[in-house]
C-alpha cells in the first residue's frame, strides 16, 4: 500500500490475499445466490476488512482514502460483487462518526460483526415522537443487505403536527435512520444483469419506532470524531471506492486477456492473438488508459488527503476534484473492458471464461449513480465559475 493505516499492524494487501482463495472458491455461489455467501462474509470479518473506515473508537481501522481505494481495487480483480459490498459497508460504517456514541457502540462496539447496509434515495417519512421517530420508508439498492446486522436509509423529518422540520438555513432536515435487520422487511427485487452478488434489495419500514440514538444527521456540525478521515464525506469515499471497483474489474479482464492471447488462435488464423499487431496495440493502449486513470485517481486522493490532514478541512474544490477523477476512472475502465471483450472474440461470451461476468459487472458499475455522465457537467460548472450541483460532490 502507498499509505499507512491508523492501525500499523493492519496489512490490507495481506488480508486480501488471505481471503482471495475463499472468494474465488465461492464466486459462482455468490453469482447464483445473488448475495455474498457466508464463508466469504466470515473470511472478510476475520481479516477486519469490513472495518476499514470505521472509527478506531469502535474497533475500526480508519485507513486513509488511498489505502482504501487500493484495497477495493484489488478485491475487484477477484470478484466485483464482493468488492462492491465491501466498499458499500465501509462507507456506511462512517456514520459512526455522527451517531450518538451509545448508538454507535451498540451497532459496532458490542458486535465485532456489526455491518450496516442502507438504501437510496432519501424518502419516506420520519415523524418526531418521544425519544425518537416513527418511520415509514422504502429504500432501494441496499447493497450487502443479506449479510448486514443493521439496515437503514435517509429520511426527511416531520413534526408530530405533520409539518416538515426545517433547519436554520430553511432546508428540510434529513436524518440517517438505522434499525436492526429484524425490524425491517427486505423485498427480493435484485434480479439484474451485473453485480448480481451484491444482494441490493429494497428495505421497507412500516410505522416503525426508531430511537433517536440510532439516527444521525450527516453534517459537519454533528460530527463527533476528530480524525481527518471524517472530514471527507460519504460521497467522496463512495466515488473513489466504486471507481476502484471499475478499475479492478478492468484490470482483471486485462490480465485474463493477456493469458488468453498467449494460447488462442482465431478461426482460420495460424498464429496466436498475441502475434496480431492490432491486438498488441490494443493491449498497450489498455495498459496506458487504465494505468493513467488509476494514477490520476490516486494522485488526486493523495494530494487532497495530505492537505486535509494539514488543514483539518475539505473544500468544495477538493470534492469536485475527487468527483472528476472518480467518474473519469469509471469510464476509462469501461472503455478498456469493452475493447478487451470484443478482442477476445467468441471466448468472451462463454460463462466458463473470465470475461462475460466482468463485462456485465463493469456495465452495472457504469450505470450506477457514481458513473453518471452528468458528473462531468457538475465539474464543468465549477470550473466555469458557476454554482455546481453539490448533491454528488
Amino acid at each position: 500500500m502507498s499509505s499507512v493505516a491508523a492501525d500499523p499492524a493492519l496489512d490490507l494487501l495481506a488480508a486480501v490475499r488471505a481471503v482471495e482463495p475463499c472468494i474465488r472458491a465461492h464466486a459462482d455461489a455468490i453469482e447464483r445466490e445473488r448475495r455474498i455467501v457466508a464463508p466469504v462474509v466470515d473470511a472478510l470479518h476475520e481479516r477486519g476488512l469490513f472495518r476499514m473506515l470505521l472509527p478506531a473508537a469502535f474497533g475500526g481501522h480508519e485507513v486513509d482514502p488511498i489505502a482504501f481505494a487500493h484495497t477495493i481495487e484489488v478485491v475487484a480483480t477477484i470478484d466485483a460483487s464482493t468488492a462492491w459490498c465491501l466498499c458499500q459497508a465501509s462507507g456506511c460504517s462512517m456514520i459512526a462518526a455522527y451517531l450518538d456514541p451509545r448508538g454507535a457502540g451498540a451497532i459496532f462496539g458490542g458486535d465485532p460483526r456489526g455491518v450496516i447496509a442502507w438504501g437510496q434515495p432519501p424518502n419516506g417519512r420520519a415523524v418526531t415522537v418521544d425519544g425518537g421517530y416513527r418511520v415509514t420508508a422504502r429504500w432501494q439498492f441496499a447493497s450487502g443487505s443479506h449479510h448486514a446486522t443493521w439496515l437503514g436509509g435517509v429520511s426527511p423529518i416531520f413534526e408530530s403536527n405533520g409539518q416538515p422540520n426545517l433547519l436554520p438555513d430553511g432546508t428540510h432536515e434529513l436524518r440517517t435512520i438505522l434499525v436492526p435487520v429484524a425490524d425491517a422487511e427486505l423485498l427480493d427485487v435484485w434480479h439484474v444483469s451485473g453485480l448480481r452478488g451484491t444482494g441490493s434489495d429494497t428495505i421497507v419500514l412500516d410505522d416503525r419506532f426508531v430511537p433517536r440514538v440510532y439516527t444521525a444527521r450527516q453534517h459537519p456540525d454533528e460530527r463527533r470524531e476528530s480524525g481527518p478521515l471524517y472530514r471527507l464525506f460519504f460521497n467522496n469515499q463512495y466515488a473513489a471506492g466504486f471507481s476502484s471497483v471499475a478499475q479492478g474489474i478492468a484490470r482483471g479482464m486485462l490480465d485474463a486477456f493477456i493469458d488468453l492471447a498467449t494460447t488462442k488462435s482465431p478461426r482460420g488464423v495460424h498464429s496466436t492473438l498475441r502475434e496480431n499487431a492490432v491486438v498488441q496495440s490494443q493491449v498497450g493502449r489498455a495498459e496506458a488508459v487504465l494505468g493513467s486513470a488509476r494514477a490520476y485517481l490516486h494522485a488526486t486522493l493523495d494530494g487532497i488527503w495530505r492537505e486535509v490532514v494539514r488543514s483539518g478541512a475539505l473544500t468544495l474544490e477538493q470534492r469536485v476534484q475527487i468527483r472528476l477523477a472518480s467518474t473519469f476512472g469509471i469510464h476509462q475502465a469501461l472503455e478498456v473492458a469493452d475493447t478487451l471483450y470484443h478482442a477476445a472474440g467468441s471466448s468472451a461470451i462463454l460463462a466458463s471464461h473470465p470475461f462475460e461476468r466482468r463485462f456485465r459487472d463493469i456495465h452495472a458499475v457504469a450505470q450506477q449513480v457514481q458513473g453518471r455522465q452528468a458528473h462531468f457537467e457538475t465539474v464543468g460548472q465549477f470550473l466555469l465559475g458557476l454554482d455546481p450541483d453539490k448533491g454528488f460532490v
